[in-house]
């Protein structure tokens, strides 16, 4: 089979496959990778070379942990309640906070959280340990990072943890 058939074959199935992918989940915001990337961006990762099939279920997969993600953005938006400083939450502002933990302070284990003194509250969203002398109302900058996320830095000391905003 020529080369330009099979193209056309592979194109009218992923068609297809994506037509009924839509047909299912019409209800969710979604954009597939297709949607997303350039024809030449799809190329060189080399997505092009997948099944349809593969190409839905990567799709899906995609869809499945966007929305789980947007949830918990949701979540943690109504925990934060009605007012007060939104940064962490997705709304945009992505200046840099300044404030202190509150009380003692000795590193991050893990799955530490962090309660600074103008209210907020962070977590730790990547592994990693630090110890640290203790420290009593250490001052924290949390800055932006990229894909939306935030990293939390203890004045004094150069190891930043990347965090997501709970309250």
């Amino acid at each position: 089979m020529p080369v330009k058939n099979l193209f056309c074959v592979r194109a009218a199935a992923l068609i297809a496959a994506l037509t009924v992918c839509g047909a299912l989940y019409a209800d969710q915001p979604f954009s597939s990778l297709e949607e997303r990337m350039t024809a030449r961006e799809f190329r060189e990762a080399g997505l092009d070379k997948l099944s349809p099939e593969e190409l839905a279920a990567l799709n899906r997969w995609i869809r499945e942990r966007s929305l789980a993600e947007g949830e918990a953005v949701e979540l943690r938006r109504q925990q934060a309640g009605p007012a007060g400083d939104r940064r962490g939450f997705d709304d945009g502002d992505r200046s840099t906070i300044r404030s202190r933990i509150k009380g003692p302070f000795t590193g991050w284990t893990g799955e530490t959280e962090f309660h600074l003194e103008n209210g907020m509250v962070w977590r730790q969203a990547q592994g990693g340990v630090h110890d640290v002398p203790e420290m009593q109302n250490p001052a924290v900058e949390i800055r932006p990072g990229m894909f939306g996320s935030w990293q939390l830095i203890v004045e004094g000391y150069n190891r930043r943890v990347r965090v997501e905003r709970i309250k």
